[in-house]
């Protein structure tokens, strides 16, 4: 009998030892990490209901497989803060309270690693961390197990991973395909290549929970990862870079010196919203890599390229934009692509002395290449290497220039997550801040490289410009953003537009879809603290002046974000907070009028302008706008009517 009792304890012991649980301080999200026949498992549970299923963990290296054949050696459970000030994003100060997990999984062979999940609530992050492995001190991977099992009838709103060498100029991936809402799991990606980050799902019908999964962290000491496509098995499974990116060269491959660690994997849950689009977690398990060498300021630039394409890369039209960067009061106009050739460095230098006089300063485009595509626009090869880079950023700062918007660099190999950081790194020193195209997702940067202002990774404004079909579907990219690209990482959308036709004479080629309530809008829901506002010499006078007004002081760093209402694809309701200052706004991008109540407490008693739209009559293309001046009541309620394509702003 005592053998019996002494036995039977012994095994709830060793069951105890092989699972362990992690909750939110709230206590409505769970964690759970279990060893099923010797693999490392999770699971999360949210308010009661299965969020992520039973899914893999554990990784492929050289050293070890660490996917299989282990043992939970031991676990530790901690409760920690984070509090920090952030420059430029959604919000200016975090302070929230996580409850951490790590758990020592061990191979046959004696290598080990450690799994560390952070939960607050409605996010979890987890990574993989190794020690020194004996005289081991490096290590290299080749792939995860990584897994996320959604719940069966999940809907996705995800973005496929093109192929390699692909496209223009053999550009791709370029990080710009078209998200599709609503789609279902099973149905295989556009390339078969799997997904970018982030994703966004919802599962369940009446009691709807959605999820949004990403990653963050990544510097050059890992790779850049997406999902694979779905398998009804495994569900999504981390993917690596595919070997034909960046010409070919380099490994696909990871490699960290040890102790080291992979990047953090994220999961954000909600029954709502509200949760995915005012979540921080991308920032808030990473830290600064170095200080600020410079007080970055964020702002408004002008561009002319966006309409004016190619042509307008000359002395006398950047004067124009610069005059209008004057004009509206903003603090940058960005020289595009050929600057070198059509316009020459001598006079680049005349063009930047002019624009300082103005109170502008001048962004300058550069190419990233190196050898990884065919992308002809110059100038090339000056941010590839160290020494080319560093003399090139010495000349800028010389003459005044406060940023560079770098292009094509289509690859997420190790070798080129080191590039991205190497370029920030050398601007920081030269008081530079950078802004990314043809680039991937932004990985907790704001926060890790103190000049880092954005990456395009999503199929920008340039598009509306490019077809009509673009052009047609800017309401839908625009409501779809807020859920999934942009909550997640500083987006350079590439402007909001003012001309109602895709041209310099603002009368010839396609239309604009949109209305110009929306528009103005757009500027304050698309997150980025150095912003395009892609106004045209024509409309200082072709647009109306109390919308003018409104442009002239749109602010573009947050104190705050609140999630008010919406639908991704369909609609948006949001408010940000700048200072004292709260604005709404709200897209539409159906084809339906919408009505939505508001409840506004950080505006109740207040007088506010409201911008909104009003019907449109048959004989109209864009709806006329207009701007009333009311008092939100005591309760803080609004009603509000989206117009088709329409927007609404509450300034206050």
């Amino acid at each position: 009998m005592s053998f019996l009792c002494l036995a039977m304890m012994m095994t709830v012991m060793a069951i105890a030892a092989e699972r362990a649980e992690v909750s939110s301080p709230d206590g409505l999200l769970t964690v759970t990490i279990d060893n099923v026949n010797n693999e490392a498992h999770y699971s999360v549970i949210y308010r009661e209901k299965v969020a992520i299923e039973r899914s893999a963990l554990g990784l492929y290296a050289n050293i070890a497989d660490f996917t299989k054949k282990l043992t939970l050696k031991h676990i530790t459970k901690d409760k920690k803060q984070c509090r920090y000030l952030m420059r430029g994003t959604k919000c200016s100060w975090v302070e929230k309270t996580y409850n951490e997990l790590k758990a020592v999984w061990e191979t046959k062979t004696g290598r080990q690693m450690t799994t560390t999940f952070r939960v607050s609530n409605n996010d979890v992050a987890f990574r993989y961390e190794f020690e020194q492995q004996g005289e081991t001190a490096c290590m290299t991977v080749s792939g995860e197990a990584t897994s996320f099992r959604l719940p069966q009838n999940t809907k996705t709103f995800i973005c496929p991973q093109s192929d390699a060498m692909v496209g223009w100029m053999r550009t791709k991936p370029s990080y710009e395909e078209e998200y599709v809402a609503d789609g279902e799991m099973d149905v295989r990606s556009r390339y078969g290549q799997g997904y970018t980050f982030p994703c966004l799902f919802r599962s369940g019908e009446e009691d709807t929970r959605w999820v949004l999964i990403s990653e963050t962290g990544t510097n050059g000491n890992y790779v850049g990862c997406h999902l694979s496509d779905y398998n009804r098995e495994k569900g999504y499974t981390i993917a690596f870079p595919m070997a034909g990116e960046a010409n070919g060269i380099g490994s696909t491959a990871a490699g960290i010196a040890l102790p080291g660690c992979t990047p953090w994997r994220t999961i954000t849950l909600g029954e709502t919203l509200k949760p995915i689009v005012e979540t921080t977690v991308s920032y808030d398990v990473v830290e600064p890599l170095y200080e600020a060498k410079y007080d970055y300021q964020p702002g408004r630039y002008t561009w002319s390229w966006l309409i004016w394409q190619d042509n307008s890369i000359n002395f006398d039209d950047q004067v124009k934009f610069v005059d209008l960067a004057a004009a509206m009061g903003y603090e940058y106009c960005l020289v595009d692509n050929w600057w070198d050739k059509n316009i020459g460095r001598e006079r680049i230098e005349q063009l930047s002395t002019y624009a300082q006089s103005k109170g502008v300063s001048l962004m300058l485009w550069y190419n990233s290449n190196g050898y990884e595509n065919d992308a002809p626009q110059t100038p090339k090869q000056c941010m590839s290497t160290t020494l080319q880079r560093r003399k090139e950023m010495a000349w800028l700062k010389s003459i005044g220039v406060k940023g560079i918007k770098v292009d094509f660099f289509a690859g997420d190999k190790q070798m080129t997550m080191q590039l991205y950081e190497d370029i920030l790194a050398d601007a920081n020193d030269f008081g530079l801040q950078v802004v990314f195209h043809g680039a991937t997702l932004p990985r907790g940067w704001e926060r890790m490289y103190p000049n880092f202002v954005a990456s395009e990774a999503v199929l920008a404004s340039e598009n509306t410009f490019f077809s009509e079909h673009h052009a047609k579907q800017e309401g839908f990219e625009l409501t779809m953003h807020p859920f999934c690209r942009n909550t997640v990482a500083a987006m350079d959308w590439g402007g909001t537009i003012m001309n109602r036709y895709l041209a310099p004479d603002n009368r010839s080629r396609h239309r604009r879809y949109t209305s110009d309530v929306f528009e103005m809008a757009a500027a304050v829901t698309v997150q980025t603290s150095v912003q395009c506002i892609a106004l045209q010499p024509n409309n200082l006078t072709d647009v109306p002046t109390f919308e003018l007004d409104f442009l002239k002081t749109v602010p573009t760093a947050w104190d705050e974000t609140v999630f008010i209402d919406g639908y991704p694809g369909r609609y948006v309701v949001m408010a940000r907070r700048s200072g004292k200052r709260w604005i709404v706004a709200a897209l539409n991008a159906t084809g339906k009028a919408i009505s939505v109540p508001l409840q506004l407490p950080q505006l109740a008693g207040k007088m506010v302008k409201i911008y909104s739209d009003k019907s449109l009559k048959k004989e109209e293309m864009w709806p006329e706008s207009e701007v009333k001046t009311v008092k939100i009541n005591k309760k803080g309620t609004e009603k509000i009517t989206l117009q088709p394509m329409g927007g609404v702003v509450i300034d206050g």
